[in-house]
């Protein structure tokens, strides 16, 4: 079972039906800066390979994950490091 942020983030996300999802807490990272909280699970890094991204310029893509997590932003996570990819891009080396 994740943690509470974490299945908040994977359940949100799941409108963009992706074909891989990576969510790391990265919380320990940053403990005692501004944003960090005990506990953690207030700084994310996100990979998400979605078909819903076609089309879609970096931009774009990382505003509509915003969008889809302006709750949690607005409710203890504090960053968000985001990798949008399609899923050619994902199959393309390097």
């Amino acid at each position: 079972m994740l943690p509470p942020m974490a299945e908040r983030i994977r359940s949100k996300l799941a409108t963009l039906r992706p074909t891989r999802l990576v969510i790391e807490d990265e919380s320990g990272q940053h403990v005692g800066h501004p944003g960090a909280r005990p506990g953690g699970e207030s700084h994310f890094r996100l990979e998400i390979v979605s078909p819903a991204f076609a089309g879609e310029s970096r931009v774009e893509r990382q505003r509509r994950v915003y969008a889809l997590l302006a709750e949690e932003l607005g409710s203890g996570m504090h960053a968000l490091r985001l990798k949008t990819l399609t899923p050619d891009e994902d199959r393309k080396p390097g």
